[in-house]
C-alpha cells in the first residue's frame, strides 16, 4: 500500500471538519468513547479492529471497562495523513 503523505497544518485543519468529534492531542487524532458496559465497548473494539486491519492502519488505544480511548497517527510519516482521517471517519460510523 502506498504511503499517504504527511499533512501540513492547513490540511489537518481542512480534514478535521470531517471528524469534528476528534481532538488533536500531542500530534495525534484523539477520541474517547463511553458505552453501556464492557461487552458493548469490546464489540466496538472488534469492529474497529476489523476496519483497521482492512486499512492496514492500526490505532493506539486503551480500554477500561466501558471506555475506549483511541489515538491515530501515521507512524510511517511521523504525523497525520489521509489514512488517519479516513479511519477516524470509519470509526465514527460505528457509533453514529
Amino acid at each position: 500500500m502506498a504511503l499517504s503523505p504527511k499533512f501540513s497544518e492547513a490540511e489537518i485543519r481542512k480534514h478535521r471538519r470531517r471528524v469534528p468529534k476528534w481532538a488533536l492531542r500531542k500530534g495525534k487524532l484523539h477520541r474517547e468513547f463511553t458505552f453501556a458496559d464492557f461487552s458493548a465497548a469490546f464489540a466496538f473494539m472488534a469492529r474497529v479492529a476489523l476496519a483497521a486491519e482492512k486499512a492496514n492502519h492500526h490505532p493506539d488505544w486503551s480500554n477500561s471497562w466501558n471506555k475506549v480511548a483511541i489515538d491515530l497517527s501515521s507512524h510511517d510519516v511521523k504525523g497525520l495523513s489521509k489514512r488517519d482521517f479516513d479511519l477516524a471517519a470509519a470509526i465514527d460510523a460505528f457509533v453514529a
